[in-house]
């Protein structure tokens, strides 16, 4: 069991004071009026998801969405090293995104990075070490980034990616699973909301 208490974590990106929290549950994504907004884990968002790559039927978000200006810095919530990354192309998903491997309390915590610029994924390797604090990626524009306003998904996952995806939406009869899997970000980016 990991204690998150008893880490210190960096900041994923830099919040201003002032950012909107974006209620996505009745389906209405137009643009934030603020320059940065977060959107919350474990809500359901129907309507949000029509690409085929969701069929339909997966809605509820697991990850934690960050707004903010194309180019923003992500940074690595604490030491660890880079698990996978990559290039998912469908309509809908990430496009780049990049995997972080931490050991917390000798359990092992895989952070995914999404919707990230193509500058984010060069001349990365597996195994690379990256420190807390460090900028690991940046934020990508809707040509590389899945097709979405700019932003970063962020999620946690206690179980081992297989590839340089995880799923950052489910279907809500697997959330109760899901919930375990996949941890509320906030346990590392703080009290967002």
């Amino acid at each position: 069991m990991i204690d998150w208490d008893s880490h210190e974590f960096q900041p994923v990106v830099h919040l201003p004071d002032e950012y909107e929290v974006r209620d996505f549950t009745t389906g209405d994504d137009s643009p934030s009026k603020y320059e940065y907004d977060i959107g919350r884990y474990d809500e359901l968002r129907p309507g949000m998801y029509s690409t085929d790559l969701f069929g339909g039927s997966r809605f509820l978000h697991v990850g934690i969405d960050i707004g903010a200006p194309v180019g923003t810095p992500c940074m690595a919530f604490t030491d660890g090293e880079i698990s996978h990354f990559g290039y998912n192309p469908a309509d809908g998903d990430y496009g780049n995104v990049i995997i972080s491997k931490h050991l917390l309390n000798g359990i092992p915590l895989w952070a995914l990075y999404g919707h990230l610029d193509a500058a984010s994924i060069e001349g990365k390797a597996v195994g690379q070490k990256v420190s807390a604090g460090e900028v690991i990626c940046w934020m990508g524009d809707k040509h590389e980034n899945g097709g979405w306003e700019p932003h970063l998904h962020f999620q946690l996952s206690l179980v081992e990616p297989e590839t340089h995806d995880l799923p950052g939406v489910v279907a809500p009869g697997d959330r109760q699973q899901a919930l375990l899997d996949y941890p509320d970000p906030r346990l590392v980016l703080g009290p967002l909301y």
